[in-house]
C-alpha cells in the first residue's frame, strides 16, 4: 500500500484437511458458503503472502495471515521492494530503512517471517531473470498457499508482484493454491470480483495492529478513509461484521463451464 446485490452468505464450519489430496482447503469455490479456518493438529500449512510494497500485505489480507497464525500456521510475508520510492523528502536508503523496520516490526506482531526481493520501489521489473528469482524464493518456502496482489492495479509494482506469483504458481505445475487480494479497490485495485471471503470481525484489532506498524504510511487516516469501509463492505457481502475478499485462481479443473454448453 503507497501513500499515493450479493446473496448474503451462511457461515459452514470446515477443518482445513493436508493439502496432499485437496479434500478441504481454507476457501471453497462452492457459491453461497463462508468457510471459517480452525486449528489444525495434524498439518500446519506454509503461508506465503507476496507484497509490492512493506504494508500491502498487512492492509490487504492482515486479517486472514492473523487467523492463519492463530491457528499455528506457518506465515512467510515476501515484500518485493522495501517501499524505497515512498517518500519524496527522504532518499531511498532512508526511506528503505524506516520501512523495513516497519515491516519487521508488523511481522514480529503476526509471528511472520520476512523476506525481500530485491527489487525498487517504482522500478520493479517484470523480465525473464526476475521471475526465476521470485519463482525461486517463493517456492523455497514449500508453500501449500499463495496470498498475492490482483495485478489489475493502476500501480505498476502492484501488477509485477501479482503477475511475478501467477508464474511461480505456473513453473511449480500448480502445486500450491494462489489466491489474488485487493488493496484500496477503486483507486489502486480494479475489476475486483471476490470468489471467497473470510470473516475478521474477531481479529480486526490485530489486523490495525499489523497496519499501524506501517507508521510512514499514515495507518489512521489510511484506515479511515479506505480499508475500514472496504472490510465492512466485504462484511455486507458475505453476511458478517468484516471480511476480506479474494479472487481464487484456479486450475483449469476446477473452473466453472459456461451453464447450457
Amino acid at each position: 500500500m503507497e501513500k499515493n446485490e450479493r446473496p448474503r452468505r451462511k457461515f459452514v464450519k470446515q477443518v482445513v484437511a493436508g493439502f496432499g489430496g485437496i479434500v478441504a482447503t481454507p476457501f471453497t469455490g462452492k457459491s453461497n458458503e463462508l468457510f471459517a479456518l480452525n486449528k489444525i493438529d495434524d498439518k500446519k500449512l506454509n503461508i506465503v503472502c507476496v507484497g509490492a510494497h512493506p504494508g500491502d500485505p498487512e492492509f490487504g489480507c492482515g486479517g486472514t495471515l492473523a487467523k492463519y497464525s492463530e491457528a499455528g500456521h506457518l506465515i512467510t510475508i515476501i515484500y518485493l521492494t522495501r517501499g524505497e520510492a515512498g517518500d519524496p523528502t527522504k532518499s531511498y536508503t532512508e526511506s528503505a530503512a524506516l520501512r523495513t523496520k516497519e515491516a519487521e516490526t508488523a511481522c514480529r506482531v503476526l509471528k511472520a517471517k520476512p523476506l525481500f526481493a530485491g527489487q525498487v520501489d517504482g522500478n520493479t521489473e517484470l523480465t525473464k531473470t526476475r521471475n526465476e528469482e521470485m519463482t525461486k524464493l517463493i517456492l523455497s518456502q514449500k508453500p501449500d498457499i499463495v496470498f498475492t496482489q490482483w495485478p489489475v492495479d493502476s500501480h505498476i509494482d502492484h501488477q509485477v508482484a501479482g503477475l511475478l506469483s501467477l508464474t511461480a504458481w505456473v513453473r511449480s505445475n500448480q502445486q500450491f493454491h494462489l489466491y489474488y487480494y485487493e488493496v484500496n479497490t477503486g483507486s489502486e485495485s480494479m475489476g475486483f470480483e471476490p470468489t471467497d471471503y473470510v470473516d475478521i470481525t474477531d481479529v480486526r484489532e490485530k489486523k490495525k495492529a499489523l497496519m499501524f506498524a506501517h507508521q510512514t504510511q499514515r495507518p489512521q487516516e489510511t484506515y479511515d478513509d479506505f480499508f475500514k469501509a472496504m472490510e465492512e463492505f466485504r462484511g455486507l457481502e458475505a453476511g458478517v461484521k468484516a471480511a476480506e475478499a479474494f479472487v481464487h485462481f484456479k486450475t483449469k479443473s476446477g473452473r466453472a463451464t459456461i451453464t447450457g454448453l
